[in-house]
């Protein structure tokens, strides 16, 4: 059951945006963070949709205390782009996938509080990503909610967000159910860009001599053509003289 709750009262509560701490525990941690961030907003670009990342989401209006700090989340049907901060009461929608970039200074966390809260809040999926491998063998672990309760992802796919998930080092590899392909990070968004940029330029390179080839081929093929149409003046020219020859003084002697 969703744990929203109505404020009793009409005075204004602050809801902060920030509590001062960092975004993640280590580098691999927020890199992990940052790069599925990305890979889901432009997989989810155009839908009605918004994934945010380390914001608050305050889950009971008028206890701001109320809050929890997904590493990444995924909400439909509410507009695009980004937040101060999340309020499930204003938004009336509940994220639907919910990322945490584990360690093991926040197993307990992750395993207790975590999961029953987003469990009680009716999210559909929960991950669990262990980047170092501290105390996550597998690396990934996922929950789905079936009839209010939360069991184990085994194949590694996300009904939600239709993708399938793996293991790359110290990231998620996100994959295309429909079709196999794989949603590219942005250093190998980055890449890919170059690569492609650098075959439009080889292409357009291999045009340019093509066309400087057709060109001196057509220059040569003109020259010749002048060269046989002045043959076939000299020619005619000859023929004329010899005409006039014949015509003044008879035909040429025999040998």
């Amino acid at each position: 059951m969703t744990a929203i709750s109505p404020n009793p009262e009409k005075t204004e509560v602050y809801y902060p945006s920030s509590d001062g701490k960092p975004l993640a525990e280590t580098y691999d941690h927020l890199y992990a963070i940052l790069t599925t961030l990305e890979v889901l907003k432009q997989h989810l670009s155009g839908c009605r949709v918004t994934v945010l990342a380390d914001q608050f989401l305050y889950y009971n209006e008028g206890f701001p205390r109320m809050r929890v700090a997904p590493d990444v989340m995924v909400i439909f049907d509410v507009e695009p782009g980004g937040r101060d901060n999340y309020k499930i009461w204003e938004e009336g929608q509940v994220p639907k996938v919910i990322f945490e970039m584990t360690s093991k200074s926040t197993q307990g966390e992750d395993l207790a509080f975590k999961k029953t809260l987003y469990e009680q809040l009716e999210v559909q999926e929960y991950w669990l990503f262990d980047p170092k491998g501290e105390w996550i063998s597998e690396q990934l672990r996922g929950y789905q909610l079936l009839e209010g309760r939360y069991f184990p992802i085994f194949d590694s796919r996300s009904n939600v967000l239709q993708l399938r998930l793996a293991i790359e080092g110290k990231l998620i590899g996100f994959y295309r159910e429909d079709t196999g392909e794989k949603l590219l990070i942005p250093d190998e968004l980055a890449s890919a860009v170059r690569q492609k940029t650098q075959e439009v330029l080889e292409a357009q390179e291999l045009a340019e001599r093509e066309r400087t080839r057709a060109q001196e081929a057509e220059a040569r093929a003109e020259r010749e053509r002048t060269r046989a149409q002045e043959a076939e003046d000299r020619a005619e020219q000859m023929e004329a003289m010899l005409r006039q020859y014949r015509d003044r003084f008879g035909d040429l002697p025999s040998e």
